[in-house]
């Protein structure tokens, strides 16, 4: 019989609700950055019986803790015809469980907590920031919709969130500027039936025609706590914690053994040709994306694509910027990034034409420098300046208890050592010029690419 935590207890104002969320304590810019050997969360890491991992990380900074819950499931899990179910159950999970059926942030926002969840290719996660004698009831609201979420799962729940689903699909993507240029880049990088081909909020047809039994079914093979990780970061007593969670999630049964995708091979030859896509939309301006596909997640070239992307885009002095915005003046902005995933990565350049000017221009200029930076390589000044830069950006998110619970379980998913940090941060400043050049060669190629230009409607090409 799971426990029932007193709502009176839920609902009470906390002694500093005043704090309005998680704190964040600012950083001493005078402080010297630590040793990359020296870097770590302190955590310690057990397993429930039933399977649930659980990371402990103790952070006295803020009267605040974070509970994250981390289930290894993502869009990239789903099979033809029934798309979007993870997202989709990124909405169930917020209407309500056996044992507190009513809106999952009832209890919540009389306290001040930062309560979300979000979906990606690759995973789903939820979290709940609260004043720290409020711990009991994150984790009582988390263990509820884990073990007892479809004894209050409802028809009508059902199809009340297939319809937000699909109006945030519209919102998000069909009615916004720019909304579905990913829809097209996914669907130009990957073949049909790949995993990272269809957007993570799914197809129209395949929420709508999702029923009970379908959503039941996916619930159960995945929503386990043999398939999740839960992290507690921030201002508890690790022995109360400990006690908590073997109380609220220890009777949660165990589910099925998950089978996540973990590797997807592409067809012999793909994208071994130019791929290009012309799109006029409702824009404001003209813009261009140039993507390739790129090493996944942690793999060799990964951090190197990151190095460049600063050194191509960070910055008025950087290469593409300097070139494009600065000294040409065809483009507004211009910008690179290695969008990594686990199964597989996308290296993306893009950049908005300025008044005049179109996106031909702007390929032409960024293919031109490009090839200047094949042939002649960074410079040992670039790739030390981009290191610097990525080594303050990674210490700055260090600095929340959200962040810090966001990366143990980041670390755990994809490692199995929520520890990784210091091994992660090594991989960008063991980047040398010379791996950065090879790492273009080598991703970069130019004719193995896709191309979409999005003009506004009507306009020149």
């Amino acid at each position: 019989m799971h426990l029932l935590l007193p709502l009176a207890m839920s609902l009470a104002v906390p002694a500093h609700a005043d704090e309005g969320g998680p704190l964040e304590r600012p950083a001493d810019s005078s402080r010297s950055l630590v040793a990359p050997e020296s870097v770590s969360i302190p955590f310690e890491k057990y397993e429930l019986d039933n399977g649930l991992r659980v990371i402990l990380s103790e952070d006295h900074s803020v009267p605040f803790v974070q509970v994250e819950v981390w289930y290894r499931v993502g869009s990239k899990d789903e099979v033809v015809g029934r798309t979007g179910f993870a997202h989709l159950f990124e909405h169930l999970m917020f209407q309500g469980s056996a044992h507190l059926d009513d809106d999952y942030f009832v209890p919540l926002q009389p306290i001040g907590a930062q309560v979300n969840g979000t979906t990606n290719t690759d995973r789903t996660n939820f979290f709940e920031g609260v004043p720290s004698e409020y711990l009991p009831l994150a984790l009582w609201l988390e263990s509820d919709r884990m073990g007892w979420l479809l004894p209050a799962l409802t028809d009508a729940k059902l199809q009340n969130q297939k319809e937000v689903v699909r109006n945030e699909r519209r919102q998000r993507y069909e009615n916004t500027p720019y909304g579905e240029v990913w829809v097209w880049l996914d669907e130009a990088l990957y073949p049909e039936g790949h995993p990272y081909h269809v957007p993570t909020i799914g197809r129209h047809e395949d929420i709508e025609n999702a029923t009970m039994g379908d959503v039941q079914a996916f619930f159960e093979t995945w929503y386990g706590p043999n398939n999740a990780t839960l992290s507690i970061v921030g201002d508890f007593d690790p022995t109360q914690a400990r006690q908590l969670v073997q109380t609220y999630f220890g009777d949660v049964p165990r589910g099925p053994e998950p089978h996540p995708t973990l590797s997807a091979a592409l067809p012999e030859g793909w994208l071994s040709s130019e791929k290009v896509i012309e799109k006029e939309n409702d824009v404001p301006a003209a813009r261009v994306w140039l993507a390739w596909l790129s090493p996944a997640l942690n793999q060799p070239g990964d951090a190197e694509l990151d190095i460049l992307s600063t050194v191509l885009t960070d910055g008025k002095e950087s290469r593409l910027y300097k070139r494009l915005v600065n000294d040409d003046q065809i483009a507004k902005d211009v910008s690179a990034y290695q969008s990594s995933s686990l199964l597989q990565s996308a290296y993306v350049i893009e950049a908005t034409a300025a008044e005049g000017h179109d996106t031909t221009e702007l390929v032409a200029a960024i293919d031109d420098e490009l090839a200047k930076l094949r042939a002649e390589g960074p410079s040992a000044e670039e790739v030390s300046v981009a290191k610097i830069n990525w080594r303050v950006r990674f210490f700055q998110g260090l600095q929340t208890i959200a962040r810090k619970a966001d990366i143990l379980n980041a670390y755990d998913a994809w490692t199995g050592d929520p520890g990784f940090i210091g091994k992660d941060l090594q991989r960008y400043l063991d980047v040398t010029p010379q791996a950065v050049q090879s790492t273009l060669d080598q991703v970069l190629i130019p004719d193995h690419r896709v191309v979409l230009h999005v003009r506004p409607q009507g306009g020149a090409k």
